[in-house]
């Protein structure tokens, strides 16, 4: 009969918080990557159909939720367009500025690009515990909840 204890798992190495958020966002691009390869998609349009889910912003604001300059956003815009994803209508308050938003096939892609990301990165969490789970959501929402304020100058 063996009467050693089994060993607990041995905590993780602590990579220090630039490697860590570093190999973090290699793990979470990778996966938002596969997502957006399999429709067809680069990563950006991904980010740009979750941008426009729930809102319906000026080219100015696209441009800077996704940190791009104006002819980057008018192409990235006009291939997406192209594709039956997004539509521009004009701006109520700006006849010359106009408002982006998701077209019916737009949604659908949105919705299902959303869900599937979203299983995607649980499974990349799924060797956490539930508080560890919690804990890195309320870490992850108070770092870019903070850089984005701290970034614009502004809740957003």
């Amino acid at each position: 009969m063996n009467n050693e204890a089994t060993p607990a798992a041995a905590p993780a190495a602590d990579l220090g918080l630039v490697d860590s958020l570093v190999q973090l966002s290699f793990a979470v691009q990778g996966a938002l990557a596969d997502v957006a390869a399999e429709r067809g998609l680069s990563v950006i349009q991904l980010r740009l159909l979750g941008v426009l889910r729930d809102r319906t912003p000026g080219m100015q604001e696209l441009a800077r939720h996704l940190g791009l300059d104006k002819s980057s956003m008018t192409g990235l815009v006009d291939r997406a367009e192209r594709r039956g994803l997004v539509r521009r209508t004009p701006a109520p308050h700006d006849g010359r500025a106009v408002q982006v938003s998701l077209t019916a096939q737009g949604q659908e892609l949105a919705r299902a690009s959303t869900a599937d990301a979203g299983l995607r990165i649980q499974t990349l969490a799924a060797h956490l515990g539930d508080a560890q789970r919690t804990q890195l959501s309320l870490l992850a929402s108070t770092f870019v909840t903070g850089r984005i304020g701290g970034h614009t100058g502004a809740a957003e």
